[in-house]
């Protein structure tokens, strides 16, 4: 594996060296764990390695700024908020839509600023499972590997099965069989793919432009019903009508934890533009710039637009009911044009949302073959998974994600609801785990960088909300964790089972087998990393700016108004 990046140590003043890439010299982060391991397999550092050696050959870096800014904004918007936020309206009403989103905005915030501080330093293949590796300790890297991985795997199939049923929204297309919508969509990813990662960032640059615009307009339409603008709607003006009557909040304490999970479906992916710094041709300029992006995206797409569904849907709308998958007839979108009278919008917006999906089976694909050939290159799998040929594509990763994508038809099959809810099951809890490992591993980076005598100077983009925001991230993380646990014991709607708990926490004993597994295949017990031996330097970018340099333009920056400063927060 070769790696574009040269590492080296950064002394505490402007003098850059570089490190030596033998293992041997590497800190003794490089170290840790390997002695009982053999070389070429489970070697915990050996991507770190590699990242110091000439990744270009390989992965290719073609992603623009422009379309790091898309992918942070608009990447992975599917039908989690478009449909799903509807049942989420349904189960725990207005309020608790609105508070719940807004939790893990905050959370996502902090946990997205984390990971660009990280990524803009080390912009390495794996990116947040990698830092799991390096800072914390490789099982729960591996752990995390894994859990990332098989969470877009399985999501594959539910967005291409979800594609089929937002056609059906139109009573000429439920005359074809949906598989054969799905054997379309899986043939779009395939095409989208065939281009590689420059085909993944044209593609979302284009849907996400769109989505924006779709969201924005809905945001002015909304605006326009709620104050009794449309001619054709007999409420006349709404405001808060509906906050009262059916009330802010339904099913109690359960009805607001049980938002929880819609609201982490919703916001997955949020993390992919971290992902993706591997394959961005400057990832020290565009990295900031797409982390900054992520406010926006929660403030505008999540937190305004579902106000605004809380005001003009009622949320005893019994058409809520079916909001799930790609019952865009259930889209609590949808049904807030329907209620209005407004002919057109319905079906002009379910184009939205099966373009959506397809953005969202886009990234599937995307981020499971880049953890998957991540994992191959630390030597955690088979060396073949990490097969990358002259167009810079994963091939054997892209083969096994896109035949995880014909389990979409299982569907059909009988028992194929079953089979799907277990799928389901498996990436249920996966983003959370994924979150807060990221704000972990930069909460121990930022301790080992003090202990090893570093200074914040050093550090070319620093989170908004540095260590403690990665600290409240965490937290946000574990409350939701047992929030969930709470309702995986104690259903809203149904009797206490072992099979439901199991389909609501299934994920958390995914990560313990493989953790335990490695730990087991390693014999390696050590709980993390001490932090001395962190390994700081392998896998920086050739071209860091020094200390100095670093110092001269935050004094530029210093000087800037207050208005500069506040837009350079944001944007």
């Amino acid at each position: 594996m070769h790696n574009p990046f040269n590492s080296r140590r950064e002394s505490a003043g402007s003098d850059v060296e570089k490190a030596s890439t033998n293992p041997s010299e590497a800190g003794h982060g490089a170290t840790h764990g390997q002695q009982k391991l053999d070389p070429k397999v489970l070697d915990p550092n050996a991507g770190d390695r590699d990242v110091a050696q000439g990744q270009e050959e390989l992965l290719h870096r073609k992603l623009k700024g422009r379309h790091m800014q898309m992918i942070a904004i608009g990447g992975s918007i599917g039908t989690g908020l478009f449909v799903g936020s509807g049942s989420a309206l349904q189960s725990g009403g207005p309020a608790s839509l609105v508070i719940d989103f807004i939790i893990i905005g905050a959370m996502l915030f902090f946990t997205v600023h984390a990971l660009g501080e990280l990524a803009v330093m080390y912009p390495v293949a794996g990116a947040f499972y990698t830092y799991s590796c390096r800072f914390i300790d490789p099982a729960w890297g591996y752990a995390m590997g894994i859990n990332y991985a098989l969470n877009w795997l399985i999501v594959l199939p539910l967005e291409l099965t979800a594609a089929g049923i937002t056609l059906q929204f139109w009573e000429g297309a439920r005359n074809i069989h949906i598989s054969v919508w799905i054997t379309v969509f899986l043939a779009i990813v395939v095409l989208i793919n065939l281009f590689g990662v420059r085909g993944y960032g044209e593609v979302e640059y284009i849907l996400g432009i769109l989505k924006i615009v779709a969201v924005i307009g809905f945001i002015i339409t909304a605006i326009v019903i709620n104050c009794g603008g449309v001619p054709t709607d007999n409420r006349g003006y709404i405001g808060g009508r509906y906050w009262h009557n059916p009330g802010a909040f339904r099913n109690g304490f359960k009805g607001f934890c049980s938002v929880f999970v819609t609201a982490g479906f919703a916001f997955a992916g949020t993390e992919l533009v971290g992902l993706a710094a591997a394959e961005a041709d400057n990832p020290r300029k565009s990295l900031p710039k797409a982390t900054k992006q992520v406010f926006w995206r929660i403030s505008l797409f999540y937190i305004v637009s579902l106000t605004l569904i809380g005001l003009i849907v009622p949320s005893d709308d019994p058409r809520l009911l079916n909001a799930s998958g790609g019952n865009t007839a259930a889209s609590p979108f949808v049904i807030s044009f329907q209620l209005a009278g407004i002919a057109a919008l319905p079906s002009i917006f379910n184009v939205v949302i099966t373009l959506a999906v397809i953005s969202v089976a886009n990234s599937c694909t995307y981020g499971s073959t880049r953890t998957l050939h991540a994992l191959a290159e630390r030597h955690m799998l088979p060396s073949w998974f990490g097969y990358v040929d002259s167009h810079g594509r994963p091939m054997f990763s892209l083969i096994i994600a896109l035949l995880f994508g014909c389990l979409a038809y299982i569907n059909e099959a009988t028992a194929g609801d079953e089979i799907f809810n277990w799928l389901m099951a498996l990436s249920g809890l996966s983003q959370f785990f994924t979150w807060a490992s990221i704000n972990l591993a930069h909460i121990r980076f930022r301790h080992a960088w003090k202990a090893q005598g570093r200074s914040l100077d050093e550090i070319p983009f620093r989170a908004a909300g540095g260590i403690i925001g990665s600290y409240m991230g965490l937290a946000l993380n574990i409350l939701v964790l047992i929030a969930q646990f709470y309702i995986a014991i104690a259903p809203l709607d149904k009797p206490m089972s072992a099979k439901n708990f199991f389909q609501n926490y299934l994920a958390a004993f995914i990560i313990a087998i493989s953790y335990l597994g490695y730990k087991i295949y390693s014999k390696d017990w050590s709980m993390y990393i001490p932090l001395q031996d962190i390994d700081l330097n392998t896998g920086r970018r050739e071209l860091d700016l020094t200390g100095e340099e670093l110092a001269k333009e935050r004094e530029e920056r210093a000087q800037w108004p207050a208005w500069k400063k506040i837009w350079h927060l944001f944007c």
